[in-house]
């Protein structure tokens, strides 16, 4: 049985405590979640009226950090798959904040992949999009997150 909260396709939008708009969608931690993260992250810059290219850095950036909690936030089965969140946040008028929360406590590592592998630059690509990135431990997870600002 799906419910609601496991298999959300359309983000809902909320106001943060903090007062700046955001968007949360819990995702379930099974592959189609990397692309239902894609969509989430383009609702919100189209909502927001941000630049085509922000956009996209946006919706990347937010693909990766899905996959790894997909890929890295514990063994579960395609029964239980666990759950994580994306939230995009616009804290000012030319940033975005893209955090995901899972249920893992390892810290991701930025890896140096090979020529010939096709997967661990994830992290790479976070990095060379974003203004910075980080890792923050919460109770019964963490949430990674990425800054990106829209050039003056």
């Amino acid at each position: 049985m799906t419910t609601e909260r496991s298999a959300p396709t359309i983000p809902q939008l909320h106001a943060h405590g903090s007062g700046c708009p955001g968007y949360d969608v819990y995702l379930v931690c099974l592959p189609r979640s990397a692309a239902l993260a894609r969509r989430a992250a383009r609702t919100a810059m189209e909502c927001w009226g941000l630049a085509e290219d922000l956009a996209e850095d946006a919706e990347l950036i937010a693909c990766e950090l899905v996959t790894n909690a997909i890929r890295h936030s514990g063994t579960r089965t395609a029964q239980e798959p666990g759950h994580c969140r994306l939230t995009l946040e616009r804290p000012a008028p030319d940033t975005v904040r893209v955090e995901v929360f899972d249920s893992s406590t390892a810290r991701p590592t930025k890896r140096k992949p090979r020529e010939v592998e096709t997967g661990g630059r994830g992290l790479v690509l976070v990095e060379a999009l974003a203004t910075s990135w980080g890792v923050i431990r919460r109770s019964g997870g963490k949430t990674v997150w990425a800054l990106l600002r829209a050039p003056s």
